[in-house]
């Protein structure tokens, strides 16, 4: 049994092997040809011109993904504690079940929603199209909420119930404890949901090309339209040919990447946190 698990996990860790191979390969030739600072630093994305610029697709995807994340981190953690701490058990049995069919919902659904719903009340509150960066940050918001939501409430019910009582034993009232002494026992496991919304919300593809306005231009507003580097890939791989097809997979280089530097950054924060 013990060659199965190990095969499986071998499975696995070729497969990332092969991508990453894959992604480079194919990537790095088309980047180095183009330039890696016109590349990586252009402004212009104009394929008919033979202009590959992708920083207005990188700084949009930044700032959709920390859109998303100010709104997932913040109602995600504190539903997760209501749900773990205050939540009655009648209505905890109506709002898990919904929280998981959140979970299951494809991307597209939350597009559809996001274009008839949001993209109409930003529209008639802020004019403008309404297709654009805010109603993305709405919509990755909403989507990273049910990841955050079960890791961080497994976390937290996971803090041995001593540390509770103990607060309690000292004279700290029921809110105090869990707040000063549960959620920060427990960041090790919501810092785990928040990387995985992380990777959710920055390769997440459908729901924001179909929100998002997909502007190739550097964003200079909440309310303006932008391209995710997802949505670039997407946009743009059906008829792509030679240099502009490898200048797609250089962008996703750069989407790899930056995910992993993601993920390093996270775990240095974790183990800090984790040695304090």
């Amino acid at each position: 049994m013990q060659v199965v698990f190990a095969a499986c996990a071998c499975i696995s860790i070729l497969a990332i092997f092969l991508i990453c191979i894959f992604l480079f390969a194919n990537g790095l030739p088309g980047m180095a040809k183009i330039g890696f600072g016109k590349f990586l630093g252009g402004t212009v994305w104009r394929p008919a011109n033979n202009l590959y610029g992708i920083l207005p697709m990188i700084v949009a995807s930044i700032e959709v993904t920390i859109g998303a994340l100010i709104i997932g981190i913040v109602i995600g953690v504190l539903t997760a504690i209501f749900l773990a701490f205050f939540c009655p058990k009648k209505l905890y049995a109506v709002l898990k079940p919904g929280i998981n069919l959140l979970a299951g919902i494809p991307s597209v659904v939350y597009g559809f929603f996001g274009l008839m719903v949001v993209v109409p009340m930003i529209r008639n509150t802020a004019g403008g199209a309404g297709l654009s960066m805010l109603a993305a940050c709405i919509i990755l918001g909403i989507m990273i909420l049910p990841t955050i939501i079960t890791m961080s409430e497994t976390a937290l019910r996971a803090v041995p119930t001593s540390y509770y009582e103990g607060s309690l034993g000292l004279g700290a009232t029921h809110e105090r404890s869990i707040f000063r002494v549960v959620v920060p026992a427990a960041k090790s496991g919501i810092f785990a949901g928040i990387i995985l919304g992380v990777g959710r919300a920055i390769g997440e593809t459908m729901a924001v090309i179909m929100i998002a306005g997909n502007q190739a231009v550097m964003p200079h507003s909440l309310f303006a339209g932008v391209r995710t580097m997802t949505a670039n890939i997407v946009l743009e791989m059906g008829y792509a040919t030679d240099l502009h097809r490898q200048a797609l997979i250089a962008t996703a280089v750069v989407l790899f990447v930056f995910i992993l530097i993601i993920n390093i950054c996270f775990s240095i924060l974790k183990n800090k946190g984790d040695h304090h």
